[in-house]
């Protein structure tokens, strides 16, 4: 048992922390079994969506994450989901690049025209003349 006040206090929160990672480890394990069970967009959806949470709570790493979800997505198609979330928001960015595109332009002449000229340049340091190989 700590006796340090701080220590006492770090073991207070490692045991909510534990708690909590225990919980969204929970979550993951039973939108898995869900998808597994009955495999549609929608539970893989939500499967995703729960490793993007874990990733972004620290409790595993990106790469993990993306890994598992590739795992999800080979499982999918060979149970024949299709993902009908993926293929609107991959139509979605083209229609709205479009629109993004002037004004990318407008903002890049905008900061073109704000830049303060440049300062003068230094002259370069002559360089020794290069020695001949000899043969």
């Amino acid at each position: 048992m700590p006796i340090i006040k701080s220590a006492k206090k770090a073991a207070r929160q490692s045991v909510k922390r534990r708690e909590n990672n225990q919980q969204i480890k929970k979550t993951i394990r039973a939108a898995l079994k869900e998808f597994h069970n009955k495999p549609t967009a929608d539970n893989m959806k939500k499967v995703q969506s729960e490793y993007d949470k874990a990733v972004k709570k620290g409790l595993i790493k990106k790469n993990t994450a993306s890994r598992r979800k590739a795992k999800l997505a080979i499982f999918a198609k060979a149970a024949g989901v299709k993902n009908t979330a993926a293929a609107k928001k991959a139509a979605a960015p083209k229609a709205t690049a479009e629109k993004k595109a002037p004004a990318k332009k407008a903002t890049a002449t905008k900061a073109t025209a704000a830049k303060k000229p440049a300062a003068a340049k230094k002259p370069a340091a002559k360089k020794a003349p290069a020695k001949k190989a000899e043969k």
